[in-house]
């Protein structure tokens, strides 16, 4: 009974906040866009205190988008199909293969036997290690299946959090060096192709951050790494061979990536294959279930597949298109076009700040959803660089470090028990204005040539 009425209180304070919001929102905008903010508030609500599933809450777009006349049933659930979300649902189907095969184990060994068997050699292992797995499979993912090997390493406690925080932060950073590795970096191609922009290609898009990624695994390993020196401890790796199975998944991980490169245009050398990417991945994830490779079995993994974050993709597009149709979007543009009087790189500071500190008490997924289309109306409105502002917005909402509900690997970590709010938020605030100039000084000098 207790749960039920916790349950129904979480509920309601949702309730309470969307209308809150409504009536505030009255003295601004039109019926039609008060609503709308009302039920983005409501939404975001229920998916910070959890009152229902995640997966519910991202399917009741559905239901209230045409109830309140903002979207029809038509153009709301349209969203739920789009091709970034069946991408997303390859690139979870090789995750799925690699946990099932164990072939992250050999992966984290191989990993950690690169660096010394040091708290300083193991913490830049972690940071490396979950940074790059989380290119390929999911942030959560990556720090759900690394967290048990790191609290496991040692039973010092200092150590035991720092190198939680290692795997956590480690896996935001990384997971922007590739299209498919958070869902923020999904939602900018779905909105980008919406658009009807050019989307940036798979492989451009890992040159252009690969040099903020790497950059940033230093900053943080080292920050996590000031104190350690003093502590001794030594860890040992197993080199064992990789089975038939592993194999069978790394082949296809390397097939994927030969297709991938193929199929990436070089102008003027190269037009690239033209295969749609999201085709390329599905394809890949389709073959673990094909044999001779037969990984996956549908009965059996049917059940790891993520749905509700698929859902939260197609919730995530709705509420970007809401925001282009109510003409809400253009409206608070109308609001942000007094910063565009400011130079290109302060403007960059201040989305840059904006995002990443907003995303620290709301979802990154929700956030993105909703400032993108801000965004791209202001750059429309007075010709900034559209690409530029959108990237740079993205990459801010997956680079906040100091509270559990900013990111789903920060919540991880401080779940496992090891990591306090406080040392959270102490290192993360470092990492958050480190972050931010170093991703306005990477677009300023570096992307702006390109975009």
């Amino acid at each position: 009974m207790n749960e039920y009425k916790a349950q129904f209180q979480k509920i309601a304070v949702g309730v309470l906040v969307g209308a809150l919001i409504f009536a505030l929102s009255l003295t601004i905008f039109t019926p039609q866009q008060a609503s709308l903010l009302g039920l983005i508030a409501l939404l975001v609500a229920l998916w910070t205190n959890e009152g229902l599933p995640l997966g519910v809450v991202s399917l009741l777009p559905i239901i209230m988008f045409p109830a309140f006349s903002i979207l029809t049933t038509k153009e709301t659930t349209v969203n739920y199909a789009h091709p970034i979300i069946f991408l997303f649902l390859g690139g979870f189907m090789l995750a799925i293969a690699v946990e099932k095969t164990h072939l992250h184990r050999w992966i984290a060994d191989k990993m950690l036997s690169l660096f010394p068997a040091t708290p300083k050699g193991i913490i830049f292992s972690l940071t490396i290690t979950a940074g790059l797995l989380s290119s390929v499979l999911s942030n959560t993912t990556t720090t759900l299946l690394l967290m048990s090997i790191a609290l496991f390493i040692t039973d010092n406690l200092r150590l035991k959090m720092r190198f939680a925080l290692a795997i956590a932060y480690g896996a935001s950073v990384g997971g922007i060096l590739t299209p498919i590795g958070t869902p923020p970096n999904l939602i900018l191609l779905g909105i980008m192709q919406n658009k009807g922009m050019e989307i940036i290609p798979f492989l451009q898009w890992m040159w252009m951050v690969a040099p903020l990624v790497f950059m940033m695994f230093f900053v943080v390993a080292s920050l996590l790494s000031i104190g350690v020196k003093d502590i001794d401890m030594s860890i040992s790796t197993e080199d064992k061979a990789l089975d038939k199975e592993q194999k069978k998944v790394l082949y296809i991980i390397a097939g994927l990536v030969v297709l991938l490169l193929l199929n990436a245009p070089l102008k003027p050398y190269w037009n690239g294959l033209g295969l749609s990417e999201a085709g390329i991945l599905l394809g890949a994830g389709l073959l673990l279930y094909v044999p001779p490779f037969k990984i996956l079995d549908w009965m059996a993994d049917k059940g790891k597949i993520p749905y509700r974050i698929m859902f939260l993709f197609g919730a995530g597009f709705s509420i970007a298109k809401a925001f282009s149709s109510t003409g809400l979007a253009d409206e608070f543009a109308s609001y942000l076009i007094t910063i565009t009087q400011l130079s290109p790189i302060m403007i960059l500071f201040a989305v840059a700040m904006l995002i990443t500190f907003t995303t620290e008490i709301t979802s990154n997924t929700a956030l993105i959803s909703i400032m993108l289309p801000v965004i791209y109306a202001v750059a429309q409105q007075t010709g900034i660089n559209t690409t530029l502002f959108m990237m740079v917005a993205t990459i801010c909402a997956s680079y906040a470090f100091m509270l559990p509900i900013a990111t789903a690997p920060n919540a991880i970590a401080m779940s496992s028990g090891a990591v306090s709010i406080a040392n959270m938020a102490r290192y993360g605030i470092v990492l958050n204005l480190v972050g931010i100039f170093l991703i306005v000084m990477v677009a300023e000098f570096f992307w702006k040539g390109i975009l």
